[in-house]
């Protein structure tokens, strides 16, 4: 027997439709790369992302064919968030921060056809341009430069639109848009999200339970819409009617920090990186800025040591972890409290508050080991396995990609994770970053979130280095606050209160920066490089203990 319902299709064209009609007077506002303010509304948002639909189809885009965006945060690249696949086409951004070899290979594995671009970014796109195969190229104009030769203006190509230009029926399985995983062995691998996906991963981004964008927030997506999505931000921010702010390029503590308070941001995110000079302001001048008291940051891409939430209370401002990947569009989990939590004592919140969190709706996930799936009792490792509606099946024009899923069709995500009683996530490490000593295995998580809660401690990374007798120990890499000065001894004194001494790094590595990804994520195998020939002190390592 079936139901008797209708069988809509979940696209992006409905959240569209609707933004247009019931949210045309909210406002949208973008920093410019003079950072002066570009304002307007909702109905000229959706009235331009028509235009830029209808435009794209009169140009001879086909459904599928995929338009490429290498664009910062700003009100043009929302209108290609919903104008290009409202056409039927697949929006694919290029991560600006990549290398132009790594973006020349995307480009073409990808198949972009068409290409919409900054002004700002036209000498990044110079160093690509001959190993790329677009066919047209439209420049957002925000400077009066000439436009550079076999490349149009993005105002014109509206212009060329209708208002009232005629959508195709879509498929909700079609593709909408499709990310580049970054900082992977290998190649970078491309995930294509179906308009089902990102329709019903907005809707979850939207409950009260969890992130909970509303129409009553004012949202300002710092995370980079060029990687993933912007989180989905964007998307769900549009359905609901959130009032939006978009910071650009400029995404530094200061500039940050005065359109949070000028516009009363009270939803934003980013990754850790992008959090502790903000953090290091605010502590500087703490009246210097007067945020929302409705401020909402959330924080992902890399583990939020427990001491950031912590930091970001003092201003009353809520911090929540969420987790994911590129391939769970990205957002898998989310750290709320469930009831019953706030019987808690505040040592045992802010521990709660540093884990990943509960799986989002419609999401499924099992913690796999070598004995099979590990109960969920806060002490079995394992790897983390998810499927669900927004989880990607496989990656795009990528044969040999299959050890990724299971036989039984599940996603293995290589995060080495245990989870507790009441279904809350903490991620021990990635599977390559454990390191196993002596037959037992370090967290290099627990250990580097232990280390940024020392006053002295800006960033830490462990790695596990080569060791004779114990196979790998723990090195800790750390950049110092500025003016802090700290002896290792110190430092180990300040761990063994947490760890037993066998969990403790060896040695300790002070450096003015650590390598990151594109998006912010600590390069850990560029420091496994850099000391893969380090030489241990003869006794210096602790006993541990053998299985």
């Amino acid at each position: 027997m079936l139901g008797t319902m209708m069988n809509s299709q979940l696209t992006l064209t409905p959240i569209l439709g609707r933004a247009a009609a019931l949210f045309g007077k909210v406002e949208i506002i973008s920093r410019r790369p003079d950072r002066s303010l570009h304002r307007y509304r909702y109905a000229d948002f959706c009235r331009r992302a028509r235009r830029l639909a209808g435009a794209l189809q009169s140009d001879g885009l086909q459904h599928g064919d995929r338009v490429a965006t290498l664009m910062w945060n700003s009100y043009a690249h929302l209108e290609c968030y919903f104008g290009i696949p409202c056409a039927g086409g697949v929006m694919h951004t290029l991560n600006l921060r990549l290398h132009p070899d790594e973006l020349a290979y995307i480009a073409d594995h990808a198949g972009d056809r068409f290409l919409i671009v900054d002004d700002s970014l036209l000498p990044l796109l110079e160093q690509l341009r001959e190993r790329v195969r677009f066919e047209r190229v439209w420049v957002v104009r925000f400077g009066s430069d000439p436009l550079p030769k076999g490349t149009q203006d993005y105002e014109e190509l509206l212009q060329a639109g209708s208002d009232d230009a005629a959508l195709p029926e879509l498929n909700e399985q079609e593709a909408a848009a499709m990310c580049y995983t970054s900082g992977t062995t290998g190649k970078p691998k491309g995930v294509v999200y179906s308009h089902r996906a990102l329709a019903l991963h907005s809707l979850a981004l939207s409950l009260s339970n969890g992130p909970a964008i509303s129409h009553y927030d004012t949202v300002m997506p710092a995370m980079s819409m060029f990687h993933a999505n912007a989180w989905g931000t964007p998307y769900a921010a549009v359905m609901m009617g959130s009032r939006l702010v978009f910071p650009g390029r400029h995404v530094d503590a200061a500039s940050l920090l005065e359109l949070m308070e000028n516009e009363q941001v009270t939803f934003t995110g980013a990754v850790p990186t992008v959090w502790v000079p903000v953090l290091e302001a605010l502590e500087a001048e703490p009246k210097r800025w007067r945020l929302s008291p409705r401020l909402r940051v959330m924080v992902a891409g890399s583990a939020m040591p427990e001491s950031m939430a912590q930091r970001f209370d003092r201003f009353a401002v809520h911090a929540m972890q969420l987790w994911g990947l590129t391939e769970t569009t990205p957002i898998a989990t989310a750290c709320w409290m469930k009831q019953g939590t706030e019987e808690l004592s505040q040592a045992a919140r802010n521990e709660l508050r540093a884990k990943q969190g509960l799986p989002q709706p419609f999401i499924e996930m099992r913690v796999m080991n070598e004995s099979g799936e590990a109960p969920w009792d806060g002490s079995s490792l394992g790897e983390i396995e998810l499927r669900g509606p927004w989880i990607a099946s496989s990656y795009y024009n990528m044969e040999d990609s299959g050890e990724k899923w299971t036989a039984d069709g599940w996603f293995r995500t290589g995060d080495i994770v245990h989870v507790d009683a009441e279904g809350y996530v903490k991620i021990a490490d990635r599977a390559k970053d454990l390191i196993k000593s002596g037959g037992e295995w370090i967290s290099s998580v627990d250990v580097e979130n232990a280390l940024v809660a020392h006053p002295a401690v800006r960033e830490a990374a462990v790695v596990g280095v080569h060791h004779p007798r114990w196979q790998e120990r723990p090195l800790a890499v750390m950049v110092l606050n500025p003016g802090s000065n700290i002896g290792k001894e110190e430092l180990r004194s300040f761990l063994e209160k947490r760890f037993a001494r066998w969990q403790v790094p060896d040695d300790f590595v002070f450096v003015e920066a650590l390598p990151h990804s594109s998006t912010g994520k600590l390069m850990k195998r560029d420091l496994r490089e850099r000391y893969k020939d380090w030489k241990w002190e003869e006794g210096q390592a602790p006993k541990a203990r053998a299985t």
